[in-house]
């Protein structure tokens, strides 16, 4: 080695390679080394090194101190931001929070964009939405990038909004009274009656503010209990440095209408519907005739009911004669009791199949039976006329219900 510098220093594996190492690495390392082999003819090979630095934002100057950072409202605003590294790297200006940046001109024409190139930022004619914090960011392509933030501030009097000029509440009621302030620097806020009274905080007043940015605060004045000495004006104001001002709410009294007088309805427990109990209708139809104003329901089930007991109890019905003894069925026809049953007829026990397809005449009351004195024969008989009573019943309910359909 030509040079002496304990950064530097040469290894050789022993056979054909040499290798320089540079520890720790500085700014006056760059540039060109070159390797020799002192043969005839000499040969050399050579090698450029380049020294690369992150970028780094100078602090000119104290800190917690910036310089052009504050102005009053409709003055001019610059921020500078110097950035130093290898290669030279570039400045960039962003908004906090992703905000706009609006710059103007002297001609009052404004260019709202995201973001500003170069070291310099100049603000004109600021007003109080300009305010907050902006941000230097250097980067050269060596990471990593640095970045100041640089706080805005614009200075003017307060300006005091009432939410609403008018509010009505009734006696004996909690109101709730709103007033919106925009200053900077901070102000100082309050509350006073009409008459110039200042109001604190305790058993009849509550009072807060809450402060929505940094240059705006909401004002919250509630009264509690109110009685007729409360209504009247309520005046907000707000003083600072550079000026005040206040805003006046008038509270008055809300009348309410009068409460109708009711007078409750007594409590009726329901009655659960009792089943209706099927009605008997004599064989004469006395008290439940259509003549009475009994509904088509009640004769329809009046006939239905007879034409079921001639079915199972007419057809048992025995007569004694000078001939012997015989059943009588529906409709006259009678069974002989002698040989057996004989064909279609009267006096040789034949059995005429009732006749249904007509609506019966009222049936009369039925005389007192005698005693069957031939049992065995009889229930056989009745078991035969039981199956053909049955489908007699079914077409009779069919033709009730096409009858009762028609009268309703």
């Amino acid at each position: 080695m030509v040079a002496l510098n304990p950064r530097l220093s040469v290894t050789h594996n022993g056979h054909n390679t040499w290798k320089l190492h540079i520890s720790h690495v500085q700014l006056n390392d760059s540039g060109s080394y070159m390797c020799q082999v002192n043969t005839d003819p000499m040969r050399h090979q050579s090698g450029n090194l380049d020294v690369v630095v992150p970028p780094d934002i100078l602090n000119e100057n104290e800190p917690n101190t910036l310089e052009g950072g504050v102005a009053n409202e409709g003055g001019n605003v610059q921020l500078v931001c110097q950035a130093t590294g290898v290669p030279e790297p570039a400045v960039q200006w962003r908004r906090e929070n992703g905000k706009d940046i609006v710059v103007r001109t002297e001609g009052r024409e404004k260019q709202v964009v995201k973001f500003v190139e170069g070291e310099r930022l100049v603000l004109n004619q600021v007003q109080r939405t300009d305010m907050g914090g902006y941000l230097c960011i250097a980067s050269n392509g060596v990471p990593p990038s640095v970045s100041k933030r640089f706080d805005v501030q614009v200075n003017f009097p307060p300006n005091v909004k009432a939410g609403n000029q008018l509010v009505a509440a009734p006696v004996e009621s909690h109101v709730l009274l709103q007033c919106i302030v925009e200053a900077f620097p901070t102000p100082l806020n309050g509350w006073h009656k009409h008459d110039g009274m200042k109001l604190y905080e305790g058993e009849k007043y509550t009072i807060s503010e809450e402060k929505l940015n940094a240059y705006t605060w909401q004002l919250n004045l509630t009264v509690k209990n109110l009685h007729k000495g409360d209504f009247g004006p309520y005046i907000c104001s707000s003083i600072n440095a550079l000026g005040k001002s206040d805003a006046r709410i008038r509270l008055q009294e809300l009348h309410l209408p009068p409460k109708p007088t009711t007078t409750p309805t007594p409590y009726v427990p329901s009655t659960v519907k009792q089943p209706r109990r099927k009605q008997h209708y004599s064989t004469h139809g006395k008290g439940h005739d259509a003549s009475k104003g009994a509904n088509t329901l009640n004769r329809d089930t009046y006939i239905i009911n007879h034409i079921l007991e001639n079915d199972y109890l007419g057809s048992l019905i025995v007569h004694e004669g000078n001939g012997g003894h015989g059943l009588v069925g529906m409709n006259g026809a009678t069974m002989g009791t002698g040989n057996g049953l004989g064909g279609p007829g009267g006096t040789n026990g034949g059995l005429e199949k009732p006749r249904n397809t007509q609506m019966p005449a009222p049936i009369p009351s039925r005389q007192p039976h005698s005693i069957l004195k031939n049992k065995s024969r009889a229930m056989d008989i009745f078991s035969h006329r039981r199956t053909v009573a049955f489908v007699s019943c079914c077409l009779l309910m069919i033709y009730s219900l096409l009858m009762l359909l028609t009268f309703t």
